[in-house]
């Protein structure tokens, strides 16, 4: 059997497969609330076969927010909507977490202020942050605490914390963002305090049944800024605190030209995956099943996630497993098109 189609446990959660879909922003949301779109879009990649989907960046507080169009976990009223998804998913055969994020400077809710490690604008067009006090640290600190409880009473599998493309956790890890003279800046066991409390305060709510992914950016692809082995040593530091998987992207942290190409991503999965001991997912423009067994069945990652491949075919599980000559089970009201026939019909 190929491996991108064998189970994968993770805690008390088993996957189909080791097929992600990757958290991607739907800018669709009205006061951070789900929608029908939401349900659709989501809904659609379970009946594709996805084996776990994770939900967008979803901000923890109204300011947090990517754009104002993004879902939100910061009030209880939100959990009804958030649940209606994951019991949809659950229903179509996936297993689903949600990403819970900070976006710090790269905030673009102009109705907010925005705040950050320090006072540094991400560049010419966006604001310059406030540099967050202690009291912003316990606060936001406090808010991912309160994002994960509502996460588990809506039901998901898994939580993962985003600490990369440059929102406030990766803000904090990076050199180039975190010019703190203060216990939280300067050396590496500085710069991870921020996550560290982070965690440390989620997993006061979060089960330890459940599992907790981190998704970091461990390339910076700028001098003097992180690089993969840096990312490798800052994990170490804070792993025991309850960290099951990474999920390993690169950038977004200052801008910077980025050199993509298929598989793009996969190595620095691999260094980390190596350095750490700990489990990964790995993508960046996978597009082909057989690039994808490749990377698993090489133990350069545990789990393959896709992002726009699977924003133009949801169906890509059903389309790999014939690729891999894997006889899956289909939606059954699907089932007549599993087979060609001549004429094709």
């Amino acid at each position: 059997m190929s491996k991108l189609f064998c189970s994968y446990t993770l805690k008390d959660i088993e996957l189909k497969n080791r097929i992600v879909m990757a958290p991607m922003c739907m800018d669709s949301s009205e006061d951070g609330y789900v929608n029908d779109w939401h349900f659709i879009h989501y809904g659609t990649r379970a009946i594709g076969g996805v084996g776990l989907i994770i939900v967008e960046a979803t901000g923890i507080e109204p300011g947090g927010r990517i754009t104002d169009k993004d879902l939100g976990i910061w009030d209880d009223s939100q959990i009804d909507g958030l649940k209606k998804i994951v019991d949809n998913c659950h229903k179509n055969g996936s297993k689903i977490g949600i990403q819970i994020n900070h976006s710090g400077r790269k905030s673009e809710v102009t109705s907010h202020p925005i705040i950050a490690p320090s006072a540094i604008a991400f560049n010419d067009s966006y604001r310059v942050p406030s540099e967050m006090t202690k009291a912003d640290i316990k606060t936001t600190v406090h808010q991912f605490k309160a994002a994960s409880e509502r996460a588990l009473k809506a039901g998901f599998d898994l939580l993962e914390i985003h600490g990369a493309h440059g929102y406030l956790i990766s803000q904090f890890l990076s050199p180039l963002t975190n010019k703190r003279t203060d216990e939280y800046g300067g050396t590496p066991e500085n710069r991870v305090r921020f996550l560290r409390e982070v965690i440390r305060e989620v997993k006061t709510v979060w089960p330890e049944t459940k599992p907790l992914l981190l998704r970091i950016s461990a390339e910076d692809y700028n001098e003097g800024g992180n690089n993969s082995k840096v990312m490798a040593q800052l994990i170490n530091l804070i792993k025991a605190e309850g960290i099951d998987m990474v999920d390993v992207s690169t950038g977004g942290v200052v801008p910077a030209k980025i050199n993509t190409y298929p598989g793009y991503q996969i190595k620095p999965s691999e260094i980390i995956k190596n350095n750490c001991g700990i489990p990964t997912i790995a993508g960046g423009l996978i597009t082909d099943a057989l690039m994808a067994e490749e990377v698993l069945n090489n133990n350069r990652a545990d789990l393959v996630f896709l992002g726009r491949e699977l924003l133009r075919n949801p169906y890509w599980p059903l389309t790999a497993a014939k690729m891999l000559d894997e006889n899956i089970t289909w939606p059954i009201q699907y089932e007549r098109s599993k087979s060609v026939r001549k004429g094709g019909f």
